[in-house]
Formats: C-alpha cells, sequence, structure tokens
C-alpha cells in the first residue's frame, strides 16, 4: 500500500473540540428542556448531518429553514465558547502539514460541519495557509450522514486518489465506520478525549507526532 492522499476528519481530529461542542449542546438543548448524556452526543451527533440531528433530538422533522435556524443558533453558542480560550489545531499538525507538503503528498479536511464552523475555522485556526478551501468536503446539506461514505468519498474525488492509497484520520465511532465503508487503504483514529477504542483494529495516537512514517 502506498498512501497518496491523506483525509482529516475535523471536530475532534484536527482540532480538539469535543468537550466544547458537548458543551455548547448541553447550553442548546436545555433552552428546549432536553438532555443528553456524552454516551448520547457520540451516538446521535458527532459525525452527523444536522438534519439527522435535530430529527433524532426532538424525534420530528424540521424544514431546511428551521434545520438551518436551529444548527445556526447552536453553532454561535460553540463559537462563542471557542473563542473564551486559545484555539490551537491538533499536536503535531502543523508539522505534518509541513512533512505532506515536502512529500508533494495532498492532503484535504472532510467535515460533517458546516459552511458556517468551516468558515470560522479558516479565520481563527490559519487553515488557509495548509488547505485549499475550495477542495474542503463539508456539509453543504445534500451529505449522507455517517457511517455513510459518502463524504470520504468526496474527499478522495477532490484529491484524485483511490480508495486503496488514500489515509483517513477520524475519531468519533460514526466516523470510523465511514472511513471503513469507503474501502480506505489505512484509517488511522486521533484519541482526543481519553476514549476506548480497543475494539477497532487500526493505530491509535493522541498527537500527530507520533504517526509512522514508514507508510509513506
Amino acid at each position: 500500500m502506498v498512501i497518496k492522499g491523506v483525509i482529516f476528519d475535523f471536530n475532534g481530529t484536527l482540532f480538539f473540540d469535543t468537550q466544547l461542542h458537548n458543551q455548547a449542546w448541553d447550553i442548546f438543548l436545555e433552552r428546549y428542556s432536553l438532555n443528553l448524556d456524552d454516551e448520547e452526543k457520540d451516538r446521535k451527533i458527532h459525525g452527523k448531518n444536522n438534519a439527522d440531528i435535530l430529527a433524532n433530538i426532538f424525534k420530528k422533522e424540521f424544514s431546511s429553514d428551521e434545520v438551518q435556524r436551529l444548527i445556526i443558533e447552536k453553532e454561535s453558542i460553540y463559537q462563542s465558547l471557542c473563542l473564551k480560550q486559545e484555539m490551537n489545531l491538533a499536536p503535531g499538525a502543523v508539522e505534518f502539514f509541513k512533512y505532506l507538503q515536502s512529500k508533494d503528498i495532498p492532503f484535504t479536511i472532510a467535515t460533517a460541519s458546516d459552511l458556517f464552523n468551516v468558515e470560522f475555522y479558516f479565520k481563527h485556526l490559519n487553515l488557509g495557509e495548509y488547505f485549499n478551501f475550495d477542495k474542503v468536503v463539508y456539509n453543504d446539506g445534500t451529505m449522507k450522514s455517517k457511517p455513510n461514505p459518502e463524504i470520504f468519498v468526496r474527499a478522495m474525488k477532490v484529491l484524485n486518489v483511490k480508495p486503496e492509497n488514500a489515509l483517513i484520520f477520524e475519531d468519533s465511532s460514526s466516523g470510523i465506520g465511514a472511513a471503513e465503508n469507503s474501502k480506505v487503504g489505512k484509517i488511522i483514529i486521533v484519541n482526543s478525549t481519553n476514549s476506548e477504542y480497543s475494539n477497532y483494529n487500526h493505530d491509535v495516537i493522541t498527537s500527530f507526532n507520533e504517526i509512522d512514517k514508514s507508510i509513506f
């Protein structure tokens, strides 16, 4: 196997923000007299698209306008929490981007986040220095939720790389499932929440400095 393209999930993978998202969901859900524990958030929220998240939580279907209004409400809470702390990419991420550039290996982001948050990340995390915004795959309202592999299939097409020659970094159970369903050559799990991944047969890292570069 030769790695010819790299795909990064974003939330919980390149940006260790799972707790901020969970906190934002708690604040948002409290407004609607709802509550989810962290296990339920991982199962019902992380890696899913917005319409599916809201339908699962509220147990009803929303119009596209209602979905957008509710998600902007939640993500505004999340962004305000982000801005209250120093925002940094995952340990070793920038050094790894530079390594991939030195090897002329293309890479991009494939995220369940929508444009509202992607623009926020580019503004506050200096992503434009390493990523082409036009090649980022994000939730445009048509994307099937993970574990459906559509998001990663799109990213492979963007990079013009075959599944067997691609590497995907993921953290959530639904995201790992999507990566497996995409038939990708290699998956590396980023453990940003001290979670248990012993049921997966994939490498697990906590920093991008831990990557075995012999795979390239």
